[in-house]
């Protein structure tokens, strides 16, 4: 069986910085090796990871190819009232952010089984999904 592994903003930033070298190795590494997998996205991904390119002075260029490449191997999740429900109730069981909320919500209504993130706690289960740090 192959995974369906939902991606977050942090990892493409390292991906994309450059800025930490053992961080953007490990990020590359993992998108590289998963590419038979699905991997997944959503529209918030997307727009916090071109705020923090726009923000460390990418040329438009640069943003357009680095969004491309994200749209090129990865399946993009839209929002629902399905999802916005979700959160709530995520954010009431495991006090996580609003943000947060939104990544974890959209990964498991994506139906992945894997959620790669830095920002959350590694190795939690949340219904058929872990969540999983790949930089530890």
């Amino acid at each position: 069986m192959t995974d369906k592994i939902f991606i977050d903003s942090n990892i493409w930033l390292y991906l994309f910085r450059h800025d930490e070298a053992n961080k953007y190795n490990i990020a590359e590494k993992f998108i590289l090796s998963n590419a038979d997998n699905s991997m997944y996205i959503s529209y918030q991904v997307i727009n916090e990871v071109t705020n923090q390119l726009v923000r460390n002075n990418f040329n438009e260029k640069m943003i357009k190819e680095n969004i491309e490449y994200m749209y090129k191997i990865c399946t993009v999740y839209n929002f629902s009232k399905d999802i916005i429900m979700l959160v709530s109730a995520l954010r009431e069981k495991y006090s996580f952010s609003f943000w947060d909320s939104m990544i974890v919500a959209s990964s498991l209504n994506s139906g992945c089984n894997i959620l790669a993130s830095e920002d959350m706690q590694n190795g939690l289960v949340l219904d058929k999904m872990i969540i999983k740090n790949i930089f530890i």
